[in-house]
This record gives C-alpha cells, sequence and structure tokens, in this order.
C-alpha cells in the first residue's frame, strides 16, 4: 500500500518484464540466426537458412515491443504500426526466398549436409521458444498489450519452425533423406504467410 492508501500501479514493473523479455529475445534470435545462417550456408541447407531469417524477423518484432514501452501512449500506437506492416512485409518476402530455393532444391536433387550446430540451435530453440512465449502472453493480457500478445504468438509458432527444421535435419542426417530438407523449408511457408496477412489484417481492422 502507498502513502496515499491506494494499491501501487503494477503497470511500470510489469512494462519492465515485458521489455526484459524483449531483450532477451533480441540477444537470443540474434545468435540463433547467425548460427542458423553460417549453417545453413555452409551445409547447403535452405531449412537452416530459412530458419535464420525467420530469426531476424522475430527480432524485429522485439524491438518493437521495446520501442512501444518506452513511448507514450500516442507515439507507442505509432511505432506499432510501422512495426506490424514492416513485418508483414518482410514475412511475404521470406515465403517467396525459401519457396524459390527449396522447390530448386528439389528440382535439382541438391542435398544438404548435415550441420551439427544446426541441429543443436533447432533443439535449443524448441526448448526456450515455448518457454519465452507463454511467458509473453501471460503479460500480455495483464498489460492488455495487443503488441505483446502478436508478439506471444509469433515466439510460440516459432516452436512449430523448430519442429520441422529439427525433422528435416535428423531425417536427412540418419536416414539419408536428401529432400526432407526442400520439404520442411516449405512447411514453414505457409506459417509465413498467415504471419504477414495476420499482421496487415490487425493493422487494417486498429
Amino acid at each position: 500500500m502507498s502513502n496515499t492508501g491506494l494499491p501501487p500501479n503494477p503497470y511500470p514493473a510489469l512494462a519492465r518484464r515485458a521489455s526484459r523479455l524483449a531483450y532477451f529475445t533480441v540477444g537470443y534470435n540474434v545468435l540463433e540466426a547467425a548460427v542458423a545462417i553460417a549453417s545453413g550456408l555452409l551445409a547447403g541447407s535452405i531449412a537452416l537458412v530459412g530458419f535464420g531469417l525467420d530469426s531476424l524477423i522475430e527480432v524485429t518484432s522485439a524491438l518493437a515491443i521495446l520501442w512501444r514501452f518506452r513511448r507514450a501512449r500516442q507515439e507507442q500506437e505509432r511505432a506499432e504500426s510501422r512495426a506490424v506492416k514492416l513485418v508483414g512485409a518482410t514475412f511475404f518476402a521470406l515465403a517467396v526466398y525459401v519457396s524459390y530455393e527449396a522447390i530448386s532444391d528439389l528440382w535439382f536433387r541438391r542435398a544438404p549436409s548435415f550441420s551439427i550446430p544446426g541441429l543443436v540451435i533447432a533443439v535449443l530453440s524448441l526448448i526456450i521458444m515455448p518457454i519465452l512465449g507463454v511467458a509473453k502472453r501471460r503479460l500480455a493480457i495483464r498489460l492488455a498489450s495487443r503488441a505483446l500478445a502478436a508478439d506471444a504468438v509469433e515466439t510460440l509458432l516459432c516452436s512449430y519452425l523448430s519442429a520441422a527444421l529439427l525433422l528435416g535435419l535428423v531425417t536427412n542426417g540418419w536416414l539419408g533423406w536428401w529432400w526432407a530438407d526442400p520439404i520442411a523449408a516449405l512447411c514453414m511457408v505457409p506459417y509465413m504467410i498467415w504471419e504477414g496477412l495476420e499482421a496487415f489484417e490487425e493493422e487494417s481492422s486498429s
């Protein structure tokens, strides 16, 4: 209780917690992107490269959350609007890139090499992303934050990408199914398109 007899306002503490989660998201996803893209280029794995590029989109979303909670209310809305449009457009571009590369790999039967670093980062993400996403979703409810709720969904859906990537790497490395990697990459495309559509629909309805 404060000296005025009113309960303390929980918003500042919750906003700081949301910012800390966003900082962690930025740090982890930058590392994830670096490992995934480097490993993917070395192994010739479009699934790994696509996963790394998606991590950079996660960074953009987290930076938008940081921007939102460090601005006055009107400025927060403008920042969120700009970030939503940017993320939506990037998802569409990423979907086109991954589709082109994956279909090319299938057509020319290009087999990627197995990547231990890629396997490790996929397993870590499959563990970390659900925990991070649930924490964001709980905070979004308490803060009544539409932007943080959308960011939580994006983080949770990253778990699906991790599972698809892991499946492609394991089946290619252990079973020799060269086509598993581009198929795993194509499995990411509907998610990317859906996220892009969601971003623009959310922006147009706000």
